[in-house]
């Protein structure tokens, strides 16, 4: 199959690519190489897949003109502008890149006649919703942060497209990533850091918050799924863990992995947060074969171990 894989430099993009190489699969990487964080480290994750022929890669902003993109089977959307804080300080740009430019590739898929658009959606989307665990039917017009709305913005505009066209649109809500690769911005990858360097790491609330984290390798898996899924025209799917774990259970998780105790600088908590994400599975495990298989202490042991050789390349 041919593929292309917006945000393909970034951690789960990149991640999704090698095993789509691995496969034999030819994969068209796009990626702008934003300045949200280290260009570096994109260039790192796909310096391997050069090694492959059927892999190319375009520096391209999905808002840009896409006519002369190369043929391809499948679109599997993953570039947006990410993080939830950071939308309420810029909520123009999130609503330009993340809305304008999913409408811009699913315009280009009308046009190319792309049969399938997998579209990387967010347990944001909730909102603050106390009906745990949450399904795919649940109500979601109750975003609180701007990077929110847009996921659910995406998820609509997909919705009519599928509608309209011969286009599969499938929204995948993916439930808080973590693994090697991760964004340096992201919880999991600052505390690590912080507490290896023992500075201070910055502690919103009183650590009642908890999240659904989900490591890669399952992520991956599930898109892999959604690739494969061939039923209904439009169709939502949780990928999360099916466990939550609070924030202070896994700051303590992380001391007892690297060996050191936690500085923290309490804060609090900040606006857009919600207290608790939590996927229900049920589905995507019945429809896409999805099955997470790595529990939160062997995860954060596998990304503390790739940090730790990262560290010290």
């Amino acid at each position: 199959m041919r593929f292309l894989v917006t945000g393909g430099a970034g951690f789960i993009g990149s991640s999704l690519i090698d095993d789509l190489l691995t496969a034999g699969h030819s994969v068209v990487c796009m990626d702008n190489f934003d300045s949200y964080y280290d260009e570096t480290i994109k260039r790192k994750n796909i310096h391997n897949h050069y090694n492959y022929a059927n892999y190319q890669l375009i520096e391209r902003d999905i808002r840009s003109d896409l006519s002369r993109l190369p043929e391809c089977d499948t679109i599997i959307h993953l570039a947006a502008r990410a993080g939830v804080r950071p939308s309420i300080l810029q909520p123009m740009l999130y609503q330009s890149v993340n809305i304008e430019g999913t409408q811009n590739l699913l315009e280009f898929a009308k046009v190319r006649e792309i049969k399938k658009f997998i579209f990387a959606s967010s347990s944001s989307v909730y909102g603050v919703n106390p009906n745990t665990p949450w399904r795919e039917d649940d109500y979601v017009l109750n975003p609180i942060s701007p990077y929110a709305a847009t996921k659910i913005a995406g998820e609509l505009i997909g919705h009519s497209y599928a509608y309209l066209y011969p286009i599969q649109f499938i929204g995948l809500r993916f439930f808080t990533v973590y693994g090697p690769r991760q964004r340096p911005d992201l919880a999991i990858h600052k505390f690590t850091r912080a507490i290896i360097e023992e500075s201070p790491i910055e502690f919103y609330g009183d650590g009642s918050t908890s999240r659904d984290y989900t490591y890669i390798s399952d992520i991956v898996s599930g898109i892999k799924g959604a690739i494969n899924y061939d039923k209904e025209k439009f169709a939502i799917f949780n990928l999360g863990n099916c466990r939550t774990t609070t924030l202070k259970q896994l700051v303590e998780k992380l001391e007892i992995i690297i060996g050191k105790s936690a500085i923290f600088n309490h804060q609090p908590l900040q606006p857009g947060d919600v207290p608790v994400t939590f996927a229900d599975v049920t589905k995507s495990q019945r429809e896409l074969g999805y099955n997470p298989e790595t529990p939160i202490d062997i995860g954060l042991e596998k990304f503390v171990k790739w940090y730790l050789e990262e560290r010290c390349v």
